[in-house]
């Protein structure tokens, strides 16, 4: 019976030994952690908002590509006898670039020629001799027959023969040459490459909160990256009607290029626009706005205390942004100071 109280007495003890252990750990942990102080004035940055000038200035970057290009192929099959031009040849439009072999086919058509020398002196004599009731009528009318077929099939052989001369469908530069003298030619196989690039078309990628920028064939400055001293007009021709992966539409641009062709398909370039507006507008810091791209909010102080406020951004330039509704002239917004910063929070503001 003894034991068996002791044994209580020592569990009690335990138990109330691990109680203030663990108390005391709380405690001291307690102390360790940091408390923060709601009502203790966070220090912050801030500034005075005064209406301001709009004349900002964007630019867009795009790559130049041709105004036309296309490889060129034979219509008709048959051996290469001689290629006309080379890579970097300026050619004209109707120019013979790519020579078949037709001499199978000028046989042909000798033989046909003769062929219908024959039909025609045929009709001649059988005219004659079907007015003097001499043979029936009905020998002419085949003899007649006859000389047409063989004047399709002269007409036929003549045009095939003018295919065996391959010409530039435009003017430009020969950009690839893809056969050589003694290939054989088919068509759909590619012998050259034509670009045209004495005009280009630039094609930007816009956000859909800034295409209203573009409006179809207004003129705009564009520059290519090499040659930023070459200002080029270019002419709005498409906006895109659907978006791409990033939720931007293309704008495309048809630009003449300089006169010595200096702009390649495949440089770099920007589009600049200017804004030359006198109106004036609320302009922040983008670096103040908090919120969602959504719903974008901004810090003012009033009082003291720092008040959370909706806004309207119309527009954004470089580091900065056009707000349209929700400040006016004369608040007071917070730039910088938001840690632990919230709605009614106290604030020392310089």
């Amino acid at each position: 019976m003894k034991k068996t109280i002791i044994y209580i007495v020592l569990a009690i003890a335990l138990v109330a030994l691990v109680a203030i252990r663990l108390k005391s750990n709380k405690e001291t942990m307690d102390s360790r952690v940091y408390h923060y102080n709601k009502e203790q004035a966070i220090n912050v940055q801030a500034i005075s908002l005064k209406l301001e000038s709009v004349n900002n200035s964007k630019s867009y970057a795009g790559t130049f590509e041709p105004n036309k290009e296309t490889k060129i192929s034979a219509d008709i099959q048959g051996k290469i006898n001689s290629v006309l031009a080379d890579v970097g040849s300026v050619v004209r439009k109707g120019e013979s670039l790519v020579q078949l072999d037709n001499a199978l086919l000028k046989f042909q058509l000798q033989a046909i020629e003769i062929q219908i020398e024959g039909l025609e002196a045929d009709v001649k004599r059988y005219a004659v001799l079907a007015n003097a009731d001499a043979i029936q009528g009905v020998q002419l009318e085949k003899a007649g027959l006859g000389l047409r077929s063989a004047k399709v099939q002269k007409a036929t052989l003549i045009e095939q023969i003018s295919k065996t001369s391959i010409k530039a469908p435009f003017n430009g530069i020969v950009t690839a040459k893809l056969t050589e003298e003694g290939a054989f030619a088919a068509p759909g196989i590619p012998l050259l490459q034509i670009t045209d690039i004495s005009i280009l078309r630039f094609t930007v990628n816009v956000p859909e909160s800034e295409l209203y920028h573009f409006k179809q064939n207004e003129i705009c400055s564009l520059t290519a990256d090499v040659y930023p001293e070459t200002v080029l007009s270019g002419k709005v021709i498409m906006t895109g009607s659907k978006a791409n992966i990033g939720n931007s539409f293309p704008v495309h641009f048809s630009v003449i290029n300089t006169a010595d062709l200096k702009i390649k398909s495949g440089m770099f370039g920007k589009v600049n626009l200017t804004n030359t507006s006198e109106e004036k507008a609320i302009i922040i810091p983008a670096s103040s706005i908090v919120g969602t791209n959504i719903q974008p909010q901004v810090y003012t102080i009033k009082e003291g205390k720092a008040i959370l406020k909706n806004v309207t951004i119309s527009d954004r330039f470089q580091n900065k942004a056009i707000v349209s509704e929700g400040l006016i002239e004369n608040d007071v917004i917070i730039i910088n100071g938001f840690i632990n910063l919230f709605d009614g929070a106290n604030v020392n503001y310089k």
